[in-house]
């Protein structure tokens, strides 16, 4: 858990004062000022000498990566959450390790080790790379003095597993519950990651002007954008069933409260079918925009769709799908080759 609480300013005897509550007491500074913007100022030096005072004086992991965690929550960055399952893996191995003194070495072990529970090297690049980013956070921070390196195993190309249209209607008939069913809609009409979907709200869903809001107005902008999106028949059709028969705020519920995952169903739904290649949430949006590419759909209209804020991006991993794609410097090798009868 965080060790240190939460502190705010707060007016006490006619002087700006920092507050903060302490296994249920309450506690005030008095910062000597009525005016707000010194009172900011002196909070921010105040928190700092606080900090500093409470931290412990080796900082371990454990320490670190929760003091990181906490900094992502307060933005509802959804790294938070994925870190919260990640520990688990990180935690027993380098949570009681003095932050500051990782080595090359110990990555390495932990990559073996990883590798022998049958992780990929992309989940473990992931890990590592979350572990790097709370060190480096820690020595940005002044809680450690220096981050350490942290090696990571090459990171693997990306697979290219997709679905055709033929296949995706076979999916969708393999699914069994209704909510894994419209998941499966909305992320292939959409093109949304699957955290946008399982939190998107009916007050996101305009069907007047036909459009689907994925990012969500409560969460900080990420590099992983969130776009919004027209509506196509296929989608309006799932939406207007779906909002008939709801029971809560969110589009993808089941038994009235929200859906965090549909791994394991999506996996046995690939199953029924069949596919030679498990399906996760991840497949939809990458077969989605590579039927976009494939019916000549532009970069720019493609990456606006994927809520990429470079088209250079989508250009790298989707051009290769489209029509033309080097179809002009081809044509320009052609060779007339004489026929000697």
């Amino acid at each position: 858990m965080r060790e240190l609480p939460d502190i705010r300013l707060a007016v006490y005897r006619g002087k700006w004062a920092a507050e903060w509550y302490e296994e249920g007491r309450r506690y005030r500074r008095s910062s000597g000022t009525n005016d707000r913007r010194l009172a900011e100022r002196w909070l921010r030096e105040f928190e700092a000498q606080f900090t500093r005072e409470r931290r412990p004086p080796s900082p371990t992991l454990s320490y670190v990566w929760e003091e990181y965690r906490h900094f992502l929550a307060k933005d509802k960055k959804p790294a938070a959450v994925t870190m919260s399952f990640e520990w688990k893996s990180i935690g027993p191995y380098f949570g009681d390790m003095r932050a500051e003194g990782i080595t090359e070495d110990d990555c390495r072990v932990y990559i073996e080790r990883r590798r022998k529970a049958g992780r990929k090297d992309g989940t473990i690049w992931t890990e590592l790379g979350h572990l790097r980013s709370a060190l480096n956070y820690a020595a940005g921070k002044n809680i450690i003095g220096k981050a350490p390196v942290i090696y990571r195993p090459d990171r693997p190309p990306p697979r290219d597993v997709r679905l055709t249209k033929a296949q995706v209607k076979q999916y969708l008939d393999a699914c069994e519950l209704p909510h894994v069913r419209n998941f499966v809609v909305l992320a292939m009409t959409t093109a949304g990651r699957s955290g946008a979907i399982f939190g998107l709200k009916w007050d996101r869903i305009d069907f007047d002007l036909g459009l689907i809001k994925l990012a969500d107005p409560d969460i900080a902008r990420t590099k992983k954008g969130r776009a919004e999106v027209p509506m196509n028949s296929t989608a309006r059709a799932m939406l207007m069933g779906a909002r008939r028969g709801a029971t809560c705020e969110y589009v993808i519920e089941w038994g009235g409260r929200p859906v965090r995952s549909v791994k394991k169903a999506l996996k046995r739904a690939g199953q029924r079918c069949g596919l030679p290649f498990v399906v996760t949430a991840h497949v939809f949006r990458h077969s989605a925009a590579s039927h976009m590419a494939e019916a000549g759909r532009s970069m720019s209209e493609i990456a606006q769709f994927l809520g990429h804020s470079d088209s250079r991006m989508t250009e790298r991993v989707y051009a290769r799908y489209s029509p033309g794609y080097l179809r002009g410097p081809a044509d320009a090798l052609e060779i007339d080759l004489l026929r000697v009868v």
